[in-house]
């Protein structure tokens, strides 16, 4: 069974007593701008971006999911800033991925903002690319059928993800866009994750986990808040390490990952082994 550690306190203090070149993956979602009380907590992001790269082995990938506060009427652009010192501290900018999601308008002179950034930084080039893929128009007369028709399908591998190395006669698949559309906020049978004000979607660490990491690899969130991440890692075989300087999240995480693992105890749940939606 996956193992996991979750600590109560600052990330920083944790992070500089893990070893050099330690971590596979990491997905978290840093407080955009301070914008949420967080028991009076700030976060020192130039020193938890340093820790992250030294933490990160060769090949490893961090996945910020991050956007901005808009004050006196302009974005903050604080995301931009905070990838491109990723990149000062090392990391290459892999890819610049959006997390679309229905929210409601709060401006009425803008157009509706529906997206937040997934900064892909990657230690060197990722070791480890499992692509979701996403079913292609049954329209064969269909303009993107015929564009992606050359995919020719994947074969799955023991993550129940398609391997791009073992391809099989299966038309009517292709590699998912960068761009992912969720629903905001936890999900309707898991109502513990709802005491956190900022919680994303399973599906959105979910499908990070699988495209980034291997069964086995280390996973880690240093604001893991509700324990998204380290449920969604458990639940598909990875091992875990979550941070927190809330007692009564860390507490909430406890329980989502140990429910995790009593459901991996179960027979495997066909729609849990698939990213394929």
């Amino acid at each position: 069974m996956s193992e996991y550690t979750l600590y109560l306190g600052d990330c920083l203090e944790y992070m500089r007593g893990m070893g050099d070149e330690s971590i596979d993956l990491t997905v978290t979602s840093p407080p955009y701008d301070n914008l949420r009380a967080y028991d009076g907590y700030t976060f020192d992001f130039e020193g938890i971006a340093k820790q992250l790269y030294r933490v990160t082995k060769p090949g490893g990938v961090v996945t910020w999911v991050v956007g901005d506060a808009t004050i006196n009427g302009s974005e903050t652009g604080t995301s931009f800033r905070q990838a491109l010192y990723f990149m000062e501290c090392g990391f290459n900018l892999h890819d610049t991925m959006f997390y679309h999601t229905d929210k409601p308008p709060i401006n009425d002179n803008r157009y509706h903002q529906c997206i937040e950034f997934m900064f892909i930084l990657s230690k060197g080039k990722p070791k480890t690319y499992n692509p979701i893929m996403v079913e292609v128009s049954d329209n064969p007369l269909s303009e993107q059928r015929r564009k992606y028709k050359s995919y020719s399908g994947y074969q799955r591998n023991v993550d129940g993800v398609f391997n791009p190395k073992n391809k099989v006669m299966n038309n009517g698949v292709k590699v998912k866009s960068n761009l992912w559309h969720y629903r905001a906020g936890f999900s309707a049978n898991d109502s513990i994750a709802s005491i956190h004000p900022a919680v994303f979607p399973e599906a959105l660490a979910r499908d990070h986990i699988i495209s980034w990491s291997n069964s086995g690899d280390l996973v880690f969130d240093p604001m893991c808040g509700s324990g998204t991440t380290g449920e969604m890692a458990i639940q598909y075989q990875r091992n875990f390490i979550g941070c927190d300087v809330s007692e009564k999240y860390i507490a909430i995480a406890e329980k989502r990952i140990k429910q995790a693992q009593m459901q991996m105890l179960l027979p495997l749940d066909i729609e849990r082994s698939s990213p394929m939606k």
